[in-house]
């Protein structure tokens, strides 16, 4: 456990400036790494232990601006559902890691790596964390929502998704 702890400090302290309270948002260019946030509502969830189903790749034929980024839809189905209510299907904690600001930093959600729980969306960083958020889920999230007010205007973090593909994401 500290070597987990002694990575995810180096995690949070390479996370560099970028403005204020915006989302997530990687090389891409695209909040969720260029991946349909609505789809996610759409797929069976897995059990906690197990793989989720893979994110699906959104197109930059169908995109949509919120909280400061650009999303992208598989779809305009998909699209126009999020307009409609962008705050219901955008990643919670601007698309960083759920466990990560659970311990009160900002580090990117992978977007292969998520959870749907009472109709919200998490991310989290890596598969190992993953274990970590699940040993707790419900008591992550009150962690994450006490420390949220005071990390969300701190800079969104520019770190890389750690050995994360986004060749399927659309480019920018």
């Amino acid at each position: 456990m500290r070597w987990f702890i002694a990575i995810f400090g180096a995690a949070l302290l390479a996370t560099s400036a970028a403005t204020a309270g915006e989302q997530y948002v990687n090389a891409s260019g695209y909040a969720n790494a260029g991946y349909d946030v609505v789809a996610y509502f759409d797929l069976e969830q897995a059990p906690l232990g197990a793989a989720q189903p893979e994110a699906v790749p959104g197109s930059p034929r169908f995109t949509a601006t919120y909280n400061g980024a650009a999303f992208a839809f598989a779809n305009a189905h998909n699209r126009d559902r999020f307009l409609a209510d962008p705050a219901r299907f955008a990643p919670q904690y601007d698309g960083h890691c759920a466990y990560g600001v659970a311990q009160g930093g900002k580090v990117p959600g992978n977007p292969h790596l998520w959870r749907i729980r009472d109709g919200k969306l998490y991310l989290n960083i890596t598969p190992n964390v993953v274990s970590f958020w699940e040993e707790d889920v419900a008591g992550n999230i009150d962690k994450a929502e006490a420390n949220w007010p005071g990390i969300e205007p701190t800079p969104a973090s520019e770190m890389a998704i750690p050995k994360f593909d986004a060749t399927a994401a659309p480019s920018g």
